[in-house]
């Protein structure tokens, strides 16, 4: 039985292989890998390790997520949060998003201050 499980098996992964095959063509983070070497930029590895930090980056991820209608972009951005501000980079799918995401930030309870940094793909 198993030696007939097999050959289908190897015969289906070969078949499926172009159907899980990405255009890469169009992804270019260049300039964006460029700015986020540069240390006058936030990174995610400026999270502080403070508590109340933790906690609010934590709220805001939260409060990004629960939002069925952004795009998984808008899901996956980098976010820092310290001392009540909220620092946001990555891309987003256009600028009515990027307002978006702004404005749930901005609703969530400890936030002083929104630097959003987000990037609208073209």
């Amino acid at each position: 039985m198993t030696f007939r499980i097999a050959p289908l098996l190897a015969f289906a992964a070969l078949i499926s292989a172009p159907a899980f095959a990405q255009d890469t063509s169009k992804v270019d983070n260049t300039q964006i890998n460029q700015r986020d070497r540069q240390t006058e930029h936030a990174t995610p590895f400026d999270q502080s390790n403070d508590p109340a930090d933790i906690k609010l980056a934590a709220s805001v991820r939260a409060a990004i997520v629960a939002d069925d209608g952004l795009s998984s972009a808008a899901h996956n951005l980098k976010l820092i949060a310290a001392k009540g501000v909220v620092t946001l980079r990555g891309p987003v799918k256009d600028a009515a998003e990027k307002a978006r995401v702004e404005s749930i930030v901005h609703s969530v309870a400890g936030v002083s201050q929104v630097e959003n940094q987000l990037d609208i793909k073209h």
